[in-house]
């Protein structure tokens, strides 16, 4: 009787705490990641990372739907900006995770002044390696549109979308490295929120500016670059004003806008693995695109398209890699490695669950995913095979994000460049071009060879993660 009455009197107990983490999450909290249950703080790291790679992706798809509504020059002047975007991207994403384990290693030190210093040096060098792109932008747009094939179109109307993407690039560079500033302190509900609020305002400006109402003209493509800008800037700004105005684990003071030549070494060193990760991911999928084209345009689409699932399907797998390298790299700094190590175990161990039951969904429903975005039989068909065949390597997949991102949390961006440069470049590559043409596989050789290549390095990283040569880094 007495078992049953603390039975009823604990269920609402722990509703209200679920509840309580669930609000600690989103709205931020104090909680010391390398002291509290390994449970509660994956739950309030990664609800809020999931949470913000949801609203980017979200943002994506907003953005090309009104831009495609201006027809296919339009949605081609962005995809050619994108391709020197893709570049910003990886100097930015491997810059940010050299700045989220750095952070993240002097908050675990309890050196938050030094934290605070080493933000500061990360957004000086964000500007600095933003002055090429906005430059090059600003007066040669039109050039870079030709370099890359642009049509007429493009070079009389599309070139002021490239001048004021490239142009304001700085926005786009600040808002990953102060993201990562954030999420490797344990801020990762602020983070959430900025991407939210920048976000947000740009899906309400692309059709006002894209296409006018009432006072305010119709700009076309160049609005949707500014609706961009705009959103982005003021996501920056609050940022900044969160950064200096503290958040719960990091605050920068004005003593401290100096200029630390060794902090700004010990960063660009560490970043410099993981924009040698981000450029092999880049140009890997680009050969086999280009593999994939000489097959026939209906590839390269049903390829696209199952690409953009899966990368939407992957943002919670993302969100949970992510809080994987911020507790990583706190607990390193707090000296224990050992709960470094079983963060990622519970980490690689969820995602595993998630990513089988997304591998199902791609078993059994794979053409009718297909189908919400083409009606072409032959397109349907191809994406339809390759999100089979990744159905197959997924529980794996789920293991080797998490593991890279612990690599990544701890400092060691080396390691993981070298393991992709060696799958993607030297394995997958040659064998995508081998099954596809020599042999005449066709797309079907791409997908397998990706498949074979990405289960590979799975079961080499984590190996390597096991051995746990990772702890002993020091950044």
């Amino acid at each position: 009787m007495e078992e049953n009455k603390n039975t009823t009197i604990n269920k609402p107990r722990s509703k209200r705490s679920i509840w309580k983490d669930l609000k600690n999450a989103i709205w931020g909290t104090e909680a010391d990641y390398t002291k509290v249950s390994l449970k509660k703080a994956i739950f309030l790291l990664a609800v809020p990372m999931i949470l913000e790679l949801v609203m980017e992706s979200a943002f994506a798809v907003v953005d090309i739907y009104f831009v495609g509504k201006l027809g296919p020059s339009a949605v081609a002047t962005v995809g050619l900006t994108e391709t020197y975007l893709f570049l910003l991207y990886s100097i930015a994403m491997g810059l940010s995770m050299a700045v989220t384990a750095i952070i993240a290693r002097r908050i675990g030190e309890k050196k938050k002044e030094d934290a605070g210093v080493s933000a500061v040096q990360s957004i000086f060098i964000g500007l600095l390696a933003s002055l090429p792109f906005a430059v090059g932008g600003i007066f040669f747009a039109r050039e870079l549109l030709t370099l890359m094939g642009g049509d007429q179109w493009s070079l009389e109307h599309g070139y002021r979308y490239t001048q004021w993407m490239l142009g304001g690039n700085a926005v786009i560079m600040l808002l990953f490295v102060i993201n990562a500033i954030f999420r490797g302190a344990g801020d990762a509900a602020i983070a959430m929120r900025i991407l939210w609020i920048s976000n947000g305002i740009n899906m309400i400006l692309d059709p006002l500016l894209i296409f006018g109402w009432g006072p305010v003209p119709a700009m076309g493509i160049e609005g949707a670059a500014i609706a961009t800008n705009i959103g982005r800037g003021i996501g920056v700004l609050s940022q900044l004003w969160l950064l200096f105005k503290g958040g719960k684990h990091i605050r920068v003071k004005l003593s401290q806008l100096y200029w630390n030549a060794g902090m700004m070494r010990n960063i660009l060193r560490t970043s410099l693995g993981g924009i040698g990760q981000m450029i092999v991911a880049m140009t890997s999928w680009i050969f086999l695109v280009r593999i994939l084209a000489d097959v026939g345009s209906e590839a390269v689409a049903g390829s696209t398209i199952a690409m953009r699932i899966m990368m939407f399907t992957l943002m919670p797998a993302w969100g949970l890699s992510n809080a994987a390298a911020t507790l990583v790299g706190q607990n390193l700094g707090a000296g224990n490695p050992e709960r470094a190590e079983s963060a990622v175990w519970k980490i690689g161990f969820y995602n595993m669950i998630f990513l089988v039951v997304v591998s199902v969904i791609y078993f059994f429903f794979n053409q009718p995913l297909m189908s919400l975005f083409t009606d072409d039989p032959r397109v349907i068909a191809i994406g339809g095979e390759w999100l089979r065949i990744l159905s197959y390597s997924y529980f794996v997949y789920g293991w080797w994000m998490v593991s890279v991102q612990a690599f990544n949390g701890a400092g060691d961006t080396k390691t993981p460049t070298l393991i992709n440069l060696v799958f993607f470049w030297f394995i997958q590559i040659p064998l995508s071009y081998l099954l596809a043409i020599t042999l005449g596989w066709e797309h079907s050789g791409v997908f397998w060879s990706v498949f074979i290549s990405e289960t590979a390095v799975g079961l080499f990283t984590l190996w390597l993660f096991k051995k746990g040569k990772w702890k002993t880094v020091k950044v």
